[in-house]
């Protein structure tokens, strides 16, 4: 194999240089125009990355969201979480009830964590202060086996509170605010509609609603049969939703199917009938959600893409004048020795440069704009990969739009090139 010339790449790496050196020096000559025509990347890279920056504090949210939601646990309602059918098929199945959830708590014991709970929407009150339409969740003290959430202040109820109709309850962060402001809830009594409940825990804060999710800061749990006694929900008026907890990520399948069977013979459904309740996995959601951000997302860039591609053509359109311009200095360079090569490379970096510093300007204006956004409009966040994405991106549409006025000028005859004026 034949070698390269020694002092080849010292060589390529002086031409590197002085191309580098040519570049920066044309355009401190033409601060104007390179001003100008940086504007049409700096409003590209603003563009593109409000859209990531947007994406990626969506999924961040959502996981803030639904992070006390565990990945090794079934969830077994009347609806499912997704729609993809027939509403109506749905709409008309009945509801699960309290006799159910028991019946399958008993058949599961020993092989899984079975919590039943059950909901509904009232004001909470506490002297003058009032919270309009908060959820209150009723559940058993197994509640904290399956959640990652746990109470910040104080605790959760215990086996003799559920059992003994003990009316207290825990509430959420947005809760506390709400109603006590900074002072200290604890034992405290508030109004749940017109029912006194005792205050025993404060819930850690767990992240605002997502998309009209559930806000998990503006619910108080109670224990289920004083919700049942208080709220009503013993003779089927309220759906019951049940949890429940595998004894490992692995099993979850396992237990899947066997929820499916034991629920179909609590239900008495015959084999050729399908079932009329629903499986839901965090699982499901997550696939569900990445595949509508993704066609968001991408619907997003390529609309915002469109700025930069109109930026590139101002680049591209720039350096076909800058080429025209050094017509005769190219000339020169050739006459004195210089080679294609270095020619090229001048003008890519002078292009590159370009979209390099409209980059940088855009990427501090971006980040900006994505701090006034989170904090007044919508979830976004910057991320390590999106600036870098950025960087290369604006440097990309330099090089690309530089890249046929470049060769344009590097094959310029010496001659023709001379006599230019």
């Amino acid at each position: 194999m034949a070698r390269a010339p020694e002092g080849s790449g010292m060589k390529l790496g002086l031409d590197v240089r002085e191309s580098l050196h040519i570049a920066l020096g044309a355009l401190r000559a033409n601060k104007g125009r390179g001003i100008l025509t940086t504007l049409g990347i700096v409003i590209g890279i603003v563009a593109v990355m409000l859209t990531m920056c947007a994406a990626n504090g969506l999924q961040n949210r959502f996981r803030e969201s639904f992070s006390s939601v565990g990945s090794d646990v079934l969830y077994v309602s009347r609806m499912p979480w997704v729609n993809t059918d027939d509403f109506f098929q749905y709409r008309n199945r009945p509801p699960l009830d309290l006799r159910e959830a028991r019946a399958l708590e008993r058949q599961l014991r020993g092989r899984a964590i079975v919590s039943p709970t059950m909901n509904r929407r009232l004001d909470v009150k506490f002297r003058d202060e009032t919270i309009s339409d908060v959820t209150i969740i009723g559940a058993t003290e197994r509640q904290t086996q399956l959640s990652n959430a746990q109470p910040e202040t104080g605790r959760f109820f215990l086996p003799f509170e559920n059992r003994y109709n003990l009316n207290v309850c825990v509430i959420g962060s947005d809760i506390r605010k709400g109603l006590f402001g900074t002072a200290d809830p604890m034992n405290k009594t508030i109004l749940i509609g017109r029912t006194p409940f005792r205050v025993i825990g404060l819930m850690e804060k767990q992240g605002g609603s997502f998309l009209g999710g559930p806000n998990f800061d503006r619910q108080v749990t109670v224990p289920l049969n004083a919700f049942v006694k208080s709220f009503g929900g013993d003779h089927g008026q309220l759906d019951v939703d049940l949890a429940v907890k595998a004894p490992a990520q692995e099993r979850l399948s396992e237990l899947e199917y066997t929820v499916i069977g034991e629920m179909r013979k609590i239900r008495t459904l015959r084999p050729a009938d399908k079932d009329n309740f629903s499986i839901n996995k965090l699982d499901t959601l997550v696939t569900t959600f990445n595949r509508v951000m993704g066609v968001v997302f991408l619907v997003g860039l390529l609309v915002t893409s469109i700025s930069l591609f109109v930026g590139a053509i101002g680049v591209m359109n720039i350096m076909f004048v800058s080429v025209t311009e050094r017509t005769k200095e190219i000339g020169i360079l050739k006459a004195i020795g210089a080679r294609q090569r270095s020619i090229l490379m001048q003008f890519l970096f002078e292009s590159s440069a370009i979209g390099l510093v409209g980059g940088i300007i855009g990427i501090v204006l971006a980040t900006a704009l994505t701090a006034v956004i989170n904090a007044s409009v919508m979830p976004a966040s910057v991320s390590l990969p999106i600036l870098l994405v950025a960087v290369l991106v604006s440097i990309a549409v330099g090089v690309l739009a530089g890249m046929v006025p470049a060769w344009r000028g590097a094959r310029l005859d010496p001659i023709e090139a001379l006599r230019h004026e």
